[in-house]
Formats: C-alpha cells, structure tokens, sequence
C-alpha cells in the first residue's frame, strides 16, 4: 500500500423528485465515471457552502442542504491519486429550481471532460450503476431508506 500524504475532502447531494434520484456521467482523467453530483471543499469553505457551489458550477440551481445523509467510514484511497485519502460527506438536498436542471434521459457515451445529468428511479437504483466505492454504500442505503 502506498503512503497516504493527504486527506481529499469531498461533499455530494442527494438530490430527489417524484421517487428518483440525481446522478452525473462524467468523464474525466480518461475515464466514464457515473457518481451523485458534487465533488472536492475548496480550502476555507464549509462542507454546506461547498456543496452549494458544486452545484452551482454544475447545473446552474442554488441549492438548500438538508439532513447529512452519510460519510464513509472506510479507508478509501482516491482512484486519481494513490496518495490522498477519501473523506466523502453526503447530504439530503432541494431546489426550488427543478425545471432549470437540465437532463440527459439515458446513459450514453461521454467525451473527455463532458458531464451530464439523469434521474434514476429508487426502484431501479442498484450499486452496480456506480463507479466508485463510497457512492456504491449510499445507493445502497437510498435504498433501505423507505420513507422514499
């Protein structure tokens, strides 16, 4: 095993409407990657104000963060950087901007740094669908969570 020299802090929504959740296909560093949508806390902002600027960046919708949801409690050593440790925060999100988000229906091929967006219905939502380990946990406590 490698020397962990960092710890990389990330943040993540859990955005849901009508029984379905939002998820990014991405690709990037040569690689598709299908994740919930946030990513890294810059130095001196708040896990909170983080996610809100993600989103921001990302689909262009102000956000309120709700309930926190998950952090893992596993070791995880990033994909990209064998020497940074994972620390994934996840947190209930909302929007009153829903109409401004905007869809791609199906998963498709991606072009180096494209990204898009889709719902997945809960019902269909399966771990199998993520490309990394931590998000493969919360799909799979969205899940067992049945007030969805």
């Amino acid at each position: 095993m490698n020397a962990v020299n960092n710890f990389n802090l990330r943040v993540y929504g859990l955005l849901i409407h009508n029984n379905a959740v939002l998820v990014t296909d991405e690709h990037r560093g040569g690689s598709p990657m299908t994740k919930f949508p946030g990513g890294g806390l810059e130095k001196g902002e708040g896990l909170a104000n983080g996610l809100q600027r993600e989103f921001m960046e990302e689909l262009g919708v102000t956000i309120e963060v709700g309930h926190f949801f998950y952090v893992n409690d596993f070791l995880q050593i990033s994909a990209f950087n064998p020497a940074d440790q994972l620390l994934s925060f996840y947190y209930e999100v909302s929007t009153s901007q829903m109409e401004a988000i905007v869809i791609d229906a199906v998963k498709r091929e991606m072009k180096s740094g494209e990204q898009v967006f889709r719902w997945v219905s809960l019902a269909d939502l399966t771990p199998e669908q993520f490309t990394f380990p931590i998000d493969k946990v919360v799909c799979k406590m969205l899940r067992e969570k049945s007030e969805y």
